[in-house]
């Protein structure tokens, strides 16, 4: 063996040292990018139930503000189908929502998409009104509250799961 002449370790084994710390090191930024992919995968779920919530909300909303407006039609989303369309997912009772092609340069685009893919559908008539508007103001409103209560118990929900995550980070 021959050794540095400033009297250290040896060429070989100074070698070897920089190809462990260089294995070590790609190791841990393997296992680093695998556990912010599982992150990134785990986040996507609630980030994408949290956008159709805000979805469902403006349509409910819109549905409210319109109550007085005649022959307007009440729409909603069902939110099981929706997410899963938005996952990419197809529900056994998730409709695809119909697309339409350009055929020539100058025809518009689909400006009707909605967000997510989400397939949105009348809501059904439980009584009739003179000016034909389907707005119900307690279906509505009970809507309305319940998916409010869901969006909340959601944030609640990615909120606990940032504070478990902090405290697994700080090794509390």
């Amino acid at each position: 063996m021959r050794w540095r002449a400033s009297g250290g370790l040896p060429r070989r084994k100074t070698r070897l040292a920089r190809l462990l710390h260089y294995d070590t090191a790609q190791t841990n930024f393997s296992r680093i990018a695998a556990m912010i992919d599982r992150l990134e995968q785990d986040l996507k779920f609630t980030r994408t139930a949290l956008g159709v919530r805000g979805y469902r909300q403006e349509l409910l909303a819109s549905n409210i503000a319109n109550a007085d407006t005649p022959y307007f039609k009440a729409r909603d989303v069902d939110f099981k189908s929706a997410l899963g369309t938005a996952l990419g997912k197809a529900g056994v009772d998730s409709a695809t929502p119909l697309t339409m092609a350009r055929t020539q340069a100058g025809h518009l685009g689909n400006d009707g998409a909605t967000p997510y893919g989400v397939a949105v559908k009348y809501r059904t008539e439980y009584q009739g009104a003179v000016d034909g508007n389907t707005v119900n103001m307690d279906v509505e409103r009970a809507a309305f509250a319940e998916n409010a209560l869901q969006t909340e118990a959601l944030i609640t929900f990615i909120n606990n799961r940032f504070t478990n995550l902090n405290a697994a980070i700080r090794g509390q």
